[in-house]
């Protein structure tokens, strides 16, 4: 479970003295005890006492979203931290984002993304922007966790802005 492997991955670091990975893992691991008690709230209203240890763990699914989540806040610091030409401060979340990025599967290279967009496009038969909504609905099952949803939309904005 990929739980265990974050748990085994900060015992790693530690032992190891490797600060920043550290420091990512316990954030991570913060960030999914998070979820865990949202979840664990949300079914206490309507599971029994006893069932919800075992229903309010994460999936791996529900964890590589987390994951995810946090590699995309890494990602929105990076570009802000090179605007705002504080270059040391990019390059700590580089090192951060790298490390979140061992968590993900295979990101889904350019190229590719673009062929699904476009099949995505033909597919629900998108004409114009407003039909973003079933053009997201159609791909984002499929790329979940490999690739970026804003650069899905920016890729579906360019071929239907065509």
């Amino acid at each position: 479970m990929l739980k265990q492997r974050i748990s085994s991955d900060i015992l790693s670091a530690a032992k190891n003295k490797e600060e920043i990975a550290l420091s990512v893992l316990r954030m991570l691991s913060a960030a999914i005890l998070s979820k865990e008690k949202e979840k664990r709230y949300k079914l206490s209203k309507s599971t029994a006492e006893s069932e919800l240890d075992e229903k309010s763990a994460l999936t791996d699914e529900e964890i590589l979203d987390t994951v995810a989540s946090e590699a995309k806040k890494r990602k929105e610091s990076i570009i802000a931290f090179e605007k705002g030409n504080r270059p040391e401060l990019a390059e700590k979340e580089k090192k951060e984002l790298e490390i979140l990025m061992k968590y993900l599967p295979e990101q889904i290279n350019i190229e590719e993304l673009r062929v699904m967009v476009k099949d995505a496009i033909d597919k629900v038969g998108a004409k114009e922007i407003r039909d973003m909504g079933k053009v997201m609905a159609e791909l984002m099952p499929k790329v979940k966790g490999k690739a970026d949803g804003g650069e899905i939309s920016k890729i579906a904005k360019e071929l239907m802005g065509k």
